[in-house]
């Protein structure tokens, strides 16, 4: 069988994987998100309480394996009564990864704004939440962008991990062509293309992000 046909064959179960994969990395995007948001800010508070059990939840999470996290979430907790579907375990897990690695960006941006800052703010009769939200976090993610942006990239790679659960998203579909056609090579090189190629628009969305938030502060 030639490529081009082995690739218009593979196409239409490839597709399908593609679609789901954007499922999974635009899930976990927005949940990785507010997850990382809410960690950040919890890790700056001035309150042990709140500050050390977000820490140590960004250290575990950071220490261990995502795939280790995937079998946790859906092998794992099923023992105890808690249960998800192989889509929902997938968009949880992926989610709580990013959103550690998502919160360090944001913490390290949020800590690098000037104390000047705070103290300007604190002077103009702004409470702590009130600086946090309307000096310093506005501020801080324009820093937090370029880093963020590598993390929510990186969610599209990340994504073929849960070809584990059974979920046919683009790494799993071209297994599927694979044992079906067995020709390996020029599948799994086709896969890794698509993955290139949609890593490469999401980083032209974040080149504009950046544009955009950069005219907006010289403004």
């Amino acid at each position: 069988m030639e490529i081009l046909e082995l690739l218009q064959m593979a196409a239409p179960v490839m597709l399908k994987g593609v679609g789901y994969t954007l499922l999974f990395a635009v899930g976990a995007m927005f949940g990785g998100l507010v997850l990382g948001f809410v960690l950040a800010v919890a890790r700056i508070l001035p309150f042990k309480l709140v500050s050390v059990p977000a820490a140590v939840y960004v250290s575990l999470i950071r220490g261990t394996p995502l795939l280790v996290q995937i079998f946790v979430i859906y092998y794992g907790l099923p023992s105890i009564g808690i249960e998800f579907s192989a889509m929902s375990a997938g968009i949880l897990a992926l989610s709580l990864n990013a959103g550690a690695y998502l919160s360090e960006s944001i913490r390290g941006a949020i800590v690098g704004i000037s104390r000047g800052q705070w103290a300007a703010s604190s002077s103009l009769g702004l409470n702590y939440g009130q600086t946090l939200r309307y000096v310093v976090v506005p501020q801080a993610m324009r820093t937090a962008v370029p880093s963020m942006s590598n993390t929510l990239i990186s969610l599209i790679k990340d994504t073929s991990l849960v070809s584990v659960i059974t979920v046919t998203e683009l790494m799993l579909a071209t297994k599927e062509v694979i044992a079906t056609s067995f020709r390996p090579l020029p599948l799994y090189v086709a896969a890794a293309g698509v993955y290139w190629a949609l890593s490469l628009c999401f980083e032209v969305v974040q080149r504009r992000l950046e544009k955009r938030l950069q005219q907006a502060h010289q403004v």
